[in-house]
């Protein structure tokens, strides 16, 4: 009886592991690339490589999707003015609640913090964020730390942030906009795994045991990157870094061909979409992103692709290729320590944690259970 009710409870503890991300194997399909979400979304399946350099990423495919045009992204709110992110202690935030303005003070104690921002959806859609997300402005520049979702008309949010650049503490207002980036996965995950700022900080600085190959585009590239490294070496400034004009050409011209190559490996697809990707650099597969909706992917899909790009040029790399085996075995879902951090009827955050992976899930709860956001990372340490 003992070792009935031990199997138990370990069977429901694995079932309950598999579903915080959102899925569980199809059915009969034990070395399969396809998936099926446990609330009964659509199945995805990981397919053939597109590869160029040290770079290699696997299209996810599903068969349609959610409506997921009701969220709001970070870009979209703050070019629109319905998102406001300042500084703690900054300058009064406006929203309007019907016809009624409302002025609200930030509410918090003391003045600007490292690590801590306010935020504000004044908008009429939830918004979503996600961890590695760069805000430009203030008093230095900040990273998303965590994947979230923010009601329409919250209270003034206390948003936890990272800071990507460290020599500066000082700006003309305490407002921020978006920087239309996503940092490259050596600091995102730093910031959404590790939640660590000094390893934020180091990783920006490309102090991550990784070095560049040299004679390829990409060898030629994060030797240029190791130079405004060094000539930015007083702000150890994100935006600046890889912003700049000779970086920013170096990774644009390694993102186009990435993306002429993968939209014409897309081009012809019938009944599925891309809704994710699985990225590989030299043999080594390092970390996937999946969303709810092709279309949801698709409002991420440029930035992510540059970030992607920004670490195959800054990290050293054989010719060699990851396999689909490989892919497909990288996005099983993982059996560990588990976190879980929820707002009660808006979202869900888990993070489950095995060996030297972690995979993150956001599920909004509103006006039903979505796995909007599934991201999976090989961390270096």
């Amino acid at each position: 009886m003992a070792y009935s009710l031990w199997l138990l409870t370990g069977m429901r503890r694995l079932m309950a592991v598999s579903a915080a991300v959102g899925l569980v194997l199809a059915s009969g399909a034990a070395n399969s690339s396809e998936r099926r979400n446990a609330a009964g979304q659509p199945e995805w399946r990981v397919v053939e490589l597109v590869a160029y350099e040290t770079l290699s990423v696997f299209p996810v495919l599903a068969r349609g999707g959610p409506d997921t045009s009701g969220f709001m992204t970070l870009e979209e709110g703050l070019a629109a003015g319905d998102v406001v992110v300042t500084e703690r202690g900054g300058e009064v935030l406006r929203r309007t609640r019907g016809r009624e303005p409302a002025v609200w003070p930030q509410g918090t104690a003391g003045g600007a913090q490292v690590n801590q921002l306010v935020l504000i959806n004044r908008g009429s859609k939830p918004l979503l964020l996600l961890a590695g997300e760069v805000v430009s402005g203030g008093k230095q520049d900040r990273v998303i730390a965590k994947d979230r979702i923010v009601p329409a008309g919250a209270e003034p949010l206390p948003l936890d942030v990272f800071c990507v650049e460290r020599g500066r503490w000082a700006g003309g207002s305490s407002q921020f906009a978006a920087a239309k980036m996503m940092v490259h996965p050596s600091v995102r995950e730093k910031a959404a795994v590790d939640q660590n700022q000094n390893e934020v900080w180091a990783a920006v600085r490309g102090e991550t045991g990784r070095g560049v190959s040299a004679g390829s585009p990409a060898g030629v590239a994060g030797g240029v990157v190791g130079g405004i490294i060094a000539s930015e070496a007083r702000s150890e400034s994100y935006v600046k870094i890889y912003g700049s004009a000779r970086v920013s050409e170096s990774v644009e011209n390694f993102a186009e061909e990435v993306s002429r190559r993968f939209a014409r490996a897309t081009a012809n697809l019938k009944d599925e979409k891309v809704i994710g990707i699985v990225v590989a650099y030299g043999g080594e597969v390092a970390w996937a992103d999946v969303f709810a909706s092709p279309a949801l992917f698709n409002r991420y899909w440029t930035k992510l692709l540059r970030s992607y790009c920004v670490e195959a040029v800054t990290r050293s790399g054989k010719r060699e290729r990851a396999s689909l085996e490989d892919a497909r075995e990288f996005v099983r879902p993982l059996v560990g320590r588990e976190m879980v951090e929820s707002e009660p009827g808006v979202y869900r955050w888990r993070q489950v944690s095995q060996a030297r992976y972690s995979e993150i899930s956001l599920e909004t709860l509103a006006p039903k259970e979505l796995m909007l956001h599934w991201c999976k990372v090989l961390r270096s340490n």
